[in-house]
């Protein structure tokens, strides 16, 4: 019956060398008190940070189950995009891409870098917006007061929407970062994805 327990401690030892191996490679991206974006290997509560990107919880109309229908808030589409790399299903990321006018040829070929994105680690999923150039300074009359002047500035531009998805992933247990932009598109009163 002695011989039994090594074999036993050997066999839970080699279970779990591939479990902390996994474990240890794994990237977080966690948001520091100052705001600053921290790339790191440990927990982000280790470093005293808040997850940047944390799970979605079940709230009402996110079940985790897929629902028929298309994203009518850029907030469904990113839930979408995390849910479909979290369950490395090709076919949900597929679901929200905008495939009018694609050949057989591209659409193999957009497949293909689909099930790339799908099978690599999420880290965080960010806005992409246009680049837009500074408006000319308006000339200020020296002589005015400053209430005058402030006054008399331009309104503060707002934000422009965003035209694109940036996926922040790792290539597979490694930290190697890899990037996949996706373009945004409205059409039929929903939000779409296109490479």
């Amino acid at each position: 019956m002695r011989p039994v327990v090594p074999l036993l401690l050997s066999l839970c030892m080699l279970c779990w060398a591939p479990w902390a191996q996994a474990q240890a490679q794994r990237v977080n991206r966690c948001t520091n008190a100052q705001g600053e974006t921290v790339f790191t290997d440990r927990s982000c509560d280790a470093l005293g940070a808040t997850a940047r990107m944390p799970p979605r919880g079940d709230s009402v109309g996110n079940t985790g189950i897929y629902r028929a229908g298309c994203a009518r808030r850029l907030s469904e589409l990113t839930g979408q995009i995390r849910d479909a790399v979290s369950l490395q299903d090709v076919n949900r990321l597929s679901s929200i891409y905008l495939w009018g006018n694609v050949s057989d040829a591209t659409a193999n070929q957009i497949i293909g870098r689909l099930e790339s994105v799908v099978q690599r680690p999420l880290l965080d999923i960010a806005p992409v917006y246009p680049e837009v150039a500074a408006p000319p300074p308006l000339p200020v009359d020296p002589n005015a007061t400053l209430v005058e002047a402030v006054e008399g500035a331009a309104p503060p531009a707002s934000r422009p929407r965003p035209i694109g998805l940036r996926l922040e992933q790792t290539l597979g247990t490694t930290a190697t970062p890899a990037r996949t932009v996706f373009g945004l598109r409205r059409q039929y009163g929903c939000f779409w994805i296109t490479l």
